[in-house]
């Protein structure tokens, strides 16, 4: 199941958003069939784009988080639309590092130093565009970091992807908490003393919590209002059509050496690994179109 809570506390001073997202990620590893670190990788980026697609306002905006690192991992990519249709991939998906000391998975290990860049499209002429350096690698942390730095809002989030023993997805999920404006000093502290003592996403999951209790744990005695549960779901909107616009970019003198060749061109889709190919003759028909 895969669900996203958006709510508010009483005193409208925070808002929250809780995601239980096991079968999305799941789905998407899967298909991607990526090692355990990849899986845990890819699984927090998918999680923090789809609670970031549902804070987007019109149904066709799209958020894209793009990391890319100097580790083996090589880059992340996840995008998501305000619909809730969430797709990404990491550039190696088969990269193999040794845990940490704690036997946990070394996720920031994976990707290295590098810089994480966050982008809005909203359907104008240009997007807006956020980059900030990686302060962990960890993902959850360069986020928090990125509202602060990137958009002056007060946030906390926190990520987490538990990959079983035959590779599969068996808890993934996360939350983000945001401070609204006027928010008191009561309820900063309220809620510090509850993020420190509520244990990891899915240590939490694994003890029975579903995501209202896990909403119910970081907003305790601010009596959180559920406002909306939107379903995230794995969509990729590549087609054929969007690869000829892309050929058509290549400049005349590349095109005219794939028509020389003549053989077909296979494209493949990162997000979904589709192919799509292209004869000589609809290789010439775009080129005409230059």
């Amino acid at each position: 199941m895969n669900r996203i809570l958006r709510a508010t506390t009483k005193n409208q001073e925070v808002r929250a958003f809780v995601a239980e997202t096991r079968d999305l990620v799941n789905k998407i590893t899967q298909m991607h069939q990526t090692t355990p670190v990849a899986s845990a990788a890819l699984g927090r980026t998918l999680t923090a784009a789809a609670i970031m697609g549902v804070m987007l306002k019109g149904a066709k905006d799209q958020i894209t988080i793009n990391i890319k690192g100097e580790g083996p991992i090589g880059g992340i990519m996840a995008r998501a639309n305000g619909n809730g249709e969430v797709s990404g991939y990491v550039i190696n998906p088969l990269v193999d590092i040794s845990t940490k000391t704690n036997g946990k998975l070394d996720v920031s290990g994976a990707i290295g130093p590098g810089k994480l860049t966050v982008i809005r499209d909203f359907g104008l002429k240009e997007p807006y565009v956020g980059q900030i350096d990686l302060v962990s690698g960890e993902i959850a942390d360069d986020l928090t970091y990125y509202y602060a730095s990137s958009e002056q809002t007060n946030s906390v989030v926190a990520l987490g992807v538990l990959v079983d023993k035959d590779y599969s997805i068996k808890q993934s999920g996360g939350f983000m908490i945001q401070l609204l404006p006027g928010a008191s000093e009561e309820t900063i502290i309220k809620l510090e003393e509850n993020i420190h003592h509520i244990s990891s996403v899915t240590a939490m999951f694994e003890n029975g919590l579903n995501a209202e209790g896990i909403l119910d744990a970081i907003l305790k005695g601010l009596e959180p209002k559920i406002h909306e549960i939107t379903s995230p779901e794995f969509k990729c909107n590549c087609s054929k059509q969007r690869y000829e616009n892309a050929l058509l970019t290549v400049g005349k003198d590349d095109l005219q050496e794939m028509i020389d060749a003549d053989k077909t061109i296979e494209t493949i889709c990162h997000f979904c690994n589709s192919k799509y190919y292209f004869d000589k003759n609809e290789l010439e028909v775009i080129m005409s179109r230059l």
